[in-house]
């Protein structure tokens, strides 16, 4: 009998965290920075490279703006634009693909705008081949002046419609944003598509005005959750955060690679800009997606209905 070897199916992947943006920095020097981590991830053999949620401006949320000249600043009207054009430029020189997220801003035929909190996945020749906005908004939608910091996500942006997935590197990738990642149905969508990595990038205040309690767990509810995620749909989970103290606010790291096992492989150690890197084989998805979380012999989907009958809870009289 002829033995038939599988091809392996290795991503070399680089979590690029970032470290705080002024407000007063400029897209060229963010995608100075940007460019610095894709070549030193490059020169260690990576071949996709995840950044931060919002990774071109600090996160304007924190601010109220009653001029919407003055929060336009903060959105991309073009992917890529003249700013960020070098980015696109350098990555496919290197032939490395990445993953960006940023504020976009786009315009109906009738003039109606729309304000999305957007990442996007780019492959190897600089080709957008997926792009995700933001379904899970934390925050407020109103001025709240009793906050430290003001967090109005609710306010500058509108939810996104959805889960998508993608075949690009050799393998299915997903994308979420930030407070997805707190959501166990934001992996379990992308997981009835047979997702094996999903790039979250966030931005998470230390800090959390309406349960201040919670504040000396952030770093843990930041991996718990990422990794239940990961085991729970066999597949690898890159977390990339944008971190340090950032206009004031102090924001968590612990960006992190995750295997399909829920095991942290690889994470960042700073709040600065740093490179956390893993040699990802997207066939140790196989064992989990073939026998505990084998969704097709063991999913009971008729007990499932409340989940997507109803919002908030309601417990029995």
């Amino acid at each position: 009998m002829r033995y038939c070897a599988r091809m392996p199916r290795f991503v070399n992947v680089a979590a690029a965290q970032l470290g705080p943006i002024a407000r007063t920095d400029t897209r060229a020097q963010v995608v100075k920075r940007l460019i610095e981590l894709l070549q030193q991830a490059h020169a260690m053999g990576c071949t996709l490279v995840v950044f931060p949620e919002l990774a071109l401006t600090t996160f304007f949320p924190r601010w109220y703006f009653a001029s919407s000249n003055e929060l336009d600043a903060f959105y991309e009207r073009e992917m890529p634009g003249p700013e960020t054009q070098p980015l696109f430029d350098r990555a496919r020189q290197l032939g490395v693909g990445f993953v960006l997220g940023y504020a976009e801003l786009t315009t109906d035929d009738d003039g109606t705008e729309h304000r999305f909190n957007t990442s996007i996945l780019v492959d190897q020749q600089g080709n957008i081949v997926l792009r995700y906005h933001k379904v899970h908004l934390p925050g407020h939608a109103e001025h709240e002046p009793w906050r430290r910091f003001q967090h109005l996500e609710k306010r500058y942006f509108e939810p996104g419609r959805g889960f998508g997935v993608a075949r690009a590197f050799g393998g299915v990738m997903g994308l979420a944003i930030c407070n997805d990642r707190r959501w166990s149905e934001t992996y379990r969508v992308m997981g009835l598509q047979g997702v094996e990595m999903i790039h979250i990038g966030y931005n998470t205040p230390v800090h959390n005005p309406p349960a201040p309690e919670h504040d000396n767990l952030s770093m843990f509810h930041n991996h718990l959750v990422m990794q239940a995620g990961a085991y729970q749909n066999g597949t690898w989970v890159v977390g990339v955060a944008k971190s340090g103290c950032e206009e004031g606010c102090e924001m968590i790291g612990g960006s992190a690679i995750i295997a399909p096992s829920g095991e942290i492989v690889a994470a960042c150690t700073t709040t600065g800009d740093e490179l956390a890197i893993a040699r990802c084989d997207l066939d140790l998805c196989n064992s989990y997606k073939r026998s505990v979380f084998n969704f097709e012999a063991h999913r009971q989907v008729h007990a499932y209905g409340r989940i997507t009958s109803q919002t908030g809870a309601t417990p029995p009289k």
